[in-house]
């Protein structure tokens, strides 16, 4: 098993440390001072975390709502679930200062399962960046766990993106982008370490609306997808499609 996670975790903490101070000093990031209160509502066809089904391939609703204040937020998040008590509710804090044309994203992260079973909930460190130039995105993240689900113990993934937003609207009404993802989930003990990758089309309509249709896919076989899981068939390829809509 690999195990990476740790100095993975702690170059991360070094960095955050790092951005944090850098942030506060910087007058600049203090101009947009307006706090804002925005949410969202998903509709999926599968609930999909790094590309494994978190619901045993049905549908999930997924509802969150966001506070921003300048570069601060924090957020809650939820949807139905297969573990626990068949209910996710999430929460983060963090921070995103800028660089020119990049963009950083610090935060601390809480995945909790109410019920029964709320000793499986877990928290992560994420620490990324994000270069925007004309219509092309390249992004990278590293989330790092120092007790993944108490049965994982350490855990870390990392992963690139890169999206691209058409200038042009299709049929003059959809605003199309097209993203992809590649990833990898690295375990201290009791699941194998997989790659994950999703690729789809993303088409905006209206303002707040969005409809997704997206591939996934992992390295997992069936009997590490049911080890890590719950389920064999949860790590297969599919496609899953999304509406989303912002308020």
């Amino acid at each position: 098993m690999a195990r990476r996670s740790t100095k993975a975790g702690a170059i991360g903490l070094g960095i955050l440390g790092v951005a944090l101070i850098a942030g506060l000093a910087n007058p600049a990031l203090a101009d947009d001072t307006k706090l804002t209160l925005t949410g969202s509502a998903v509709i999926t066809s599968d609930y999909m975390f790094r590309s494994i089904s978190n619901t045993n391939e049905r549908p999930a609703v997924q509802p969150e709502f966001d506070l921003t204040y300048g570069m601060f937020y924090a957020f809650v998040w939820g949807s139905n679930t297969a573990f626990g008590d068949n209910i996710e509710l999430d929460y983060g804090i963090g921070i995103t200062p800028k660089w020119k044309d990049i963009t950083f994203n610090f935060a601390g992260l809480y995945y909790t399962y109410p019920g029964e079973n709320e000793n499986i909930g877990y928290f992560e460190l994420l620490a990324g960046a994000s270069w925007t130039g004309g219509a092309w995105t390249l992004g990278v993240k590293d989330y790092w766990s120092p007790d993944n689900f108490q049965f994982f113990g350490d855990s870390n993934a990392i992963e690139g993106t890169v999206g691209y937003a058409f200038s042009k609207k299709w049929w003059n009404f959809f605003s199309p982008s097209v993203s992809g993802t590649v990833g990898f989930q690295s375990y201290e003990k009791n699941a194998a370490d997989y790659t994950y990758w999703n690729a789809g089309l993303t088409l905006g309509f209206m303002d707040h609306w969005s409809a997704d249709v997206r591939y996934f896919d992992t390295t997992y076989n069936n009997a590490e997808c049911l080890a890590q899981s719950g389920g064999r068939n949860n790590c297969d390829a599919r496609a899953v499609g999304t509406v989303k809509v912002t308020f």
